[in-house]
């Protein structure tokens, strides 16, 4: 298993403690840590994991990611979680690494709880896209769903070493999304995505509509990076669209006084997104404000 960290906080302590729960345990976790002042890294060091202590201004999304794979190649898979991702039960690893029986088998997520407190529209955002039915995609399943067949999330997810290693592993230098980057890689070179529902960790955030607006912006800035991926699996907009629609069918059911708040988030989100698209004719020193991954940017300066 492989943890990046940087002052994980309290949640971090309730993440090793839901980790140290698992039946069975898992066989390694190396813990990569970009310079925590909380005492996160030496939490783990405590808890009898290994620790690698890279800069801050070294860390990458994919890079430092691919750099933990190449580390732990020796295993046949690689499980990746998040900081602020609590494993939502003991089997959870073990059902999501149980995927991995179809040979098939290239990648595999689990399912995204919203945390305990968060709104509607927090909650909304899981439930949307992590339903409480599992599925499997391969190629074909883009015909249908679009981008959507290469969804994915680091926040917890596996894959198949080989498989990961022969598709290139994780790209450096990208702003985020690694991990729809490999799987749509993998999807294109024969192998199976699955998403795996009975494996569960909570994990939500509840940003605000500025924080919302640079998210969206970065997702413009992979986007326009990785062009590739709109070209060979269709545009977002159409899953964009029914996430609105189911969005606003929900608040209305449950918290129809955040109407108004949705609808800005939507506003912000489109702007942003469509500012990250052409972030290619922007100054340096405007993409910095507006993305939510300034530290990219510093690697550009």
């Amino acid at each position: 298993m492989i943890i990046p960290t940087l002052n994980g906080g309290e949640v971090w302590l309730k993440c090793l403690n839901a980790l140290r729960q698992q039946v069975p345990q898992t066989d390694h976790v190396m813990i990569l840590d970009s310079g925590s002042s909380d005492g996160s890294d030496k939490l783990a060091e405590q808890m009898g994991y290994e620790v690698v202590r890279i800069a801050k201004k070294e860390f990458d999304h994919g890079g430092t990611r691919q750099m933990a794979a190449e580390r732990l190649a020796a295993f046949d898979v690689l499980v990746y979680l998040t900081q602020d991702a609590v494993l939502a039960s003991p089997n959870a690893l073990a059902r999501l690494v149980a995927s991995f029986s179809d040979p098939n088998m290239g990648t595999a997520y689990g399912r995204q709880l919203p945390r305990q407190g968060s709104n509607a529209i927090e909650a909304h955002a899981r439930l949307f896209n992590y339903p409480p039915q599992s599925n499997t995609r391969t190629l074909a399943d883009k015909a249908h769903m679009g981008i959507k067949a290469a969804f994915t999330s680091n926040s917890f997810a596996a894959y198949r070493t080989e498989v990961l290693s022969a598709v290139g592993g994780f790209p450096k230098s990208l702003i985020l999304g690694e991990d729809m980057v490999v799987a749509a890689r993998m999807l294109q070179a024969g192998w199976a995505v699955a998403y795996v529902a009975e494996a569960q960790v909570w994990h939500s955030h509840a940003y605000s509509v500025v924080q919302e607006f640079k998210r969206y912006f970065d997702i413009g800035v992979m986007h326009q990076d990785q062009a590739w991926i709109l070209r060979d699996f269709g545009k977002p907009e159409g899953e964009g669209g029914r996430f609105v629609r189911s969005e606003f069918a929900y608040l209305k059911d449950h918290a129809p006084w955040l109407l108004p708040s949705a609808f800005v988030r939507t506003l912000a989100k489109y702007l942003g997104y469509k500012l990250g698209q052409r972030s290619l004719s922007l100054p340096l020193s405007i993409k910095r404000k507006l993305s939510m991954h300034r530290g990219y940017w510093a690697k550009r300066g």
